[in-house]
């Protein structure tokens, strides 16, 4: 069978089945929900909701709030290298993805980005919750993948490169989102350059890959599953995106796709 070869045999934990699944549906249900109207509150849609409920909404600076969602995950790839030290090269390759990632992310927030809005603290701890409970059960589950049988096919090192690309890309990406606004900027202006005259939202294109070079890497069912519902939610982010600058912006071309160049 063509998923032995290149996934690891699942480990005997119900819990880590449970994950599996649950990891999928609730990612792709959030990505249903984008695409009509329901979204997390952040970022362009941070106040969707009518003023007079907004208003009863506990808020974070955008700032603080995206602090918020990737510190707890780095600290989780980080502590695993003390947790768990010697359980071979496809773990250490993970672990220095997955913490590199959010080290990556966290130093944007504090650099890189300009921010325009708030972040409603509900919307904040969901994605809080599901980054830091994701990685430490991917990391988790590679530990109890240690002494399982090897994929035939061995996909780390195509993994790696994967990774490498997107973080690689979405970084480049969210530089050129700075770039749009000078300091005091509040306006959202219709990105341009990199693959942005392609897609309305190549960054998470590049975040996609991300996810999946995570994958690759570990070769679990685990992190497969979660890259799938990673592309689910970041797909219809992408397709609620683009909605938004077709209302927001008369002259938005429209042969920008929302995430992948040319399909989509």
């Amino acid at each position: 069978m063509f998923l032995s070869c290149v996934i690891f045999p699942p480990p005997p934990s119900i819990f880590m089945t449970a994950m599996s699944v649950v990891s999928v549906v609730s990612m792709a249900n959030g990505g249903y929900s984008e695409t009509v109207g329901k979204h997390m509150q952040y970022s362009k849609f941070w106040n969707v909701n009518s003023e007079k409920s907004a208003a009863k909404q506990a808020k974070v600076s955008s700032r603080n709030g995206m602090l918020m969602l990737y510190t707890p995950a780095f600290f989780a790839g980080l502590s695993s290298f003390w947790l768990f030290p010697d359980d071979g090269f496809r773990f250490l390759l993970l672990k220095s993805a997955l913490t590199f990632h959010f080290f990556k992310r966290i130093f944007e927030v504090l650099f890189i980005h300009k921010y325009s809005g708030a972040m409603t603290l509900d919307s904040a701890i969901v994605i809080t919750l599901s980054y830091f409970i994701s990685t430490s059960t991917m990391i988790y589950n590679q530990h109890l993948s240690q002494g399982l049988p090897e994929p035939s096919i061995d996909l780390k090192y195509f993994g790696m490169i994967v990774f490498l690309l997107g973080i690689i890309g979405n970084f480049y990406h969210h530089f050129l989102l700075s770039k749009m606004r000078k300091d005091g900027e509040k306006q959202y202006k219709i990105p341009k350059g990199g693959l942005f005259d392609k897609v309305v939202c190549p960054h998470y294109l590049f975040e996609i890959l991300v996810f999946w070079g995570f994958a690759f890497i570990s070769q679990t069912f685990y992190a497969f599953s979660f890259a799938l519902g990673t592309s689910f939610y970041l797909m219809g982010r992408s397709f609620a995106t683009r909605n938004w600058y077709l209302t927001k912006f008369e002259n938005f071309p429209k042969d920008v796709k929302a995430v992948f160049p040319y399909l989509l």
